[in-house]
């Protein structure tokens, strides 16, 4: 046996881990601002304040504008995910038990790293559908509602970059709203085919089904309706791999690790749907 089969079996492994990690482990990293490579417990993301136009007279100064630049912190915390292999199970079991856990270790990974976004997500006060007495299925009523509050606030409604997470109920009562499903008012290339979407743009927003969003005490699930410059990631360590022969349990120990925050970057820019 070659003397560097284990570096080729780590390699393997941790490309395993990446591609799982990106295939079906987190979904909301791509729907917001991201910073990587950072050095250091924290990083700042920088908020910018609006600027405003005017005339100037001939030879005269342009108008200034002094735009506000506001820091955001966004403080990073090391996470991981490990188990062991068993040396005397491998000879037990007919499936592949490596892919097994590289697929069990980006599972968990990626689930982290959409609750750090979740979290910040829940801290939006501003709600929609909040009638704790008779709590209000998902509608595209609703949706249209957080609409014109982020469009009320000047959130850009046309860039392409406007998301909404709904939960797997919401995501089915959706489908059974004729205003999002039917041809009649979307089209027929805009249809949500079932088994075929998992995703659909409506009035601009790309609403997406996640199975890990907060559930209130009302039994409300909350739906973060938001701009990508709303919230920041940042990743100071992407996820990697420690293989490691441990003599005391005779077993490989496969440890995935990663150093990752999330932060709110602009209140405006977000608005929380309740529905149950």
């Amino acid at each position: 046996m070659a003397s560097d089969i284990d570096d080729s079996f780590v390699k393997q492994f941790e490309s395993e881990v990446h591609l799982a990690y990106q295939r079906m482990g987190a979904r909301m990293l791509n729907t917001v601002r991201r910073k990587t490579g950072i050095v250091g417990k924290s990083t700042t993301f920088q908020k910018i304040g609006t600027m405003n136009a005017g005339t100037k007279a001939r030879n005269g100064q342009v108008p200034i504008s002094n735009a506000l630049h506001t820091p955001i912190e966004c403080t990073l915390a090391d996470y991981y995910s490990g188990d062991f292999l068993d040396k005397l199970d491998e000879l037990k079991i007919q499936h592949d038990e490596r892919s097994v856990l590289s697929t069990n270790i980006a599972a968990a990974l990626g689930r982290k790293s959409d609750a750090l976004l979740i979290a910040e997500m829940d801290t939006i006060s501003t709600t929609t559908g909040n009638d704790t007495v008779t709590p209000a299925a998902m509608s595209a009523a609703l949706i249209q509602e957080g609409f014109e509050d982020l469009g009320n606030s000047d959130v850009p409604m046309d860039d392409g970059e406007l998301y909404l997470a709904v939960g797997p109920s919401q995501w089915v009562d959706l489908l059974n709203d004729d205003d999002f499903s039917s041809a009649d008012y979307v089209g027929a290339d805009k249809l949500p085919l079932p088994g075929a979407m998992r995703a659909k743009e409506w009035m601009g927003i790309m609403i997406y089904p996640h199975t890990g969003l907060t559930t209130n005490g009302s039994s409300q699930t909350l739906c973060p309706l938001y701009h990508r410059t709303a919230f920041g990631h940042a990743s100071g360590a992407d996820v990697s791999l420690d293989v490691t022969w441990q003599g005391k349990e005779q077993a490989h120990l496969f440890v995935g690790s990663m150093s990752q925050g999330a932060c709110v970057i602009d209140t405006l820019g977000a608005f929380i749907i309740l529905a149950t």
